[in-house]
């Protein structure tokens, strides 16, 4: 398996001209089982994670504290520095203030109860934007489509992207061609919007990385949908990141087929270029890798979540 999976990086990176950010010879430093499913998010010298039922923080020295108790996924730090949350359990999109208070910024769409958030990002206007997929038993569903009145067409749970105004108010994007959205990007420039489309415990099911173009005020330009990358019947795509090259950084794949996927694409971040083509790979384990974000003193160092284990790579 060690084999294979060195022989990874160098087939991916001869798909793109762009040169790899990995520092040659680098080699994922694996930090342990320590609780570091999703997140993860970097600020001040600290690097905080979640762990199903926790917020974690690990602090310069390595030692890890709870931040907050929660049952928590994608987390991000606004400009004033204050985490943003999606609570996937408690159903909300929260913001822990500096005093340690907690504001609820969403829970509910025309007054329905989200499914379970789970990715966000932040414009360059500040708002945010989330994810709300729903993943495993689907009872308690409340956000659905209205009727159609195209014969063959069923009323359905929307599984939707949503954007939180700056006055509060909540927006839905018409992310035509998703099936469910879990990791949610957007460009630096607000000109482009970046889905992981994961339908990945259903047979045939999408598993693709979506990129949409974006009007002047955020809405999605129709006909605009392209498939940049399709882990076909393998794990699809989880949390991204990007550089400010345009280089993608994508957590995706499994090492343990199921009865939905394959090993075609073993678990890690994968990196792609702004167009979709593999530049790199870098490998992870247990298994399910599912988030990443740029941190460490320099924000050279690129963190990997996976199976409860954080991992880290040095970025040129």
């Amino acid at each position: 398996m060690k084999s294979l999976l060195l022989l990874v990086p160098l087939v991916l990176a001869s798909c793109s001209t762009m040169p790899s950010p990995i520092v040659p010879g680098a080699k994922p430093t694996d930090h342990g089982l320590i609780g570091a499913g999703e997140g993860p998010a970097w600020k001040d010298g600290s690097l905080y994670f979640t762990d199903g039922k926790h917020i974690n923080r690990m602090d310069p020295k390595g030692r890890i504290t709870v931040f907050r108790h929660n049952a928590s996924n994608g987390l991000l730090f606004d400009r004033e520095g204050r985490l943003v949350a999606c609570e996937s359990g408690l159903r909300r999109v929260t913001r822990t203030e500096k005093d340690g208070g907690v504001t609820v910024l969403a829970d509910r769409f025309n007054g329905k109860r989200f499914n379970s958030p789970n990715d966000l990002c932040m414009d360059s206007k500040g708002r945010i934007h989330f994810t709300d997929p729903r993943y495993g038993p689907r009872e308690g569903m409340e956000i659905w489509s209205v009727p159609s009145m195209k014969a063959g067409v069923p009323r359905h749970a929307i599984e939707g992207v949503y954007r939180i105004e700056k006055s509060g108010e909540v927006q839905m994007l018409n992310t035509y061609g998703a099936e469910r959205p879990n990791g949610i990007l957007i460009s630096p420039d607000d000109r482009y919007l970046y889905i992981a489309d994961n339908n990945n415990n259903s047979h045939g099911g999408s598993r693709k990385l979506l990129r949409y173009e974006l009007d002047e005020k955020g809405s999605v330009i129709y006909d605009t949908r392209k498939v940049l990358f399709d882990w076909k019947d393998g794990r699809g795509p989880d949390g991204m990141k990007m550089d400010k090259e345009g280089r993608l950084y994508v957590a995706a794949g499994t090492n343990t087929a199921n009865d939905y996927e394959t090993t075609r694409f073993k678990a890690g971040c994968y990196i792609l270029s702004p167009s979709g083509k593999l530049i790199d790979f870098i490998p992870t384990s247990p298994d399910e890798c599912c988030n990443c974000a740029f941190g460490g003193k320099d924000g050279k160092t690129l963190f990997i979540t996976s199976g409860k284990h954080l991992w880290s790579v040095p970025l040129k």
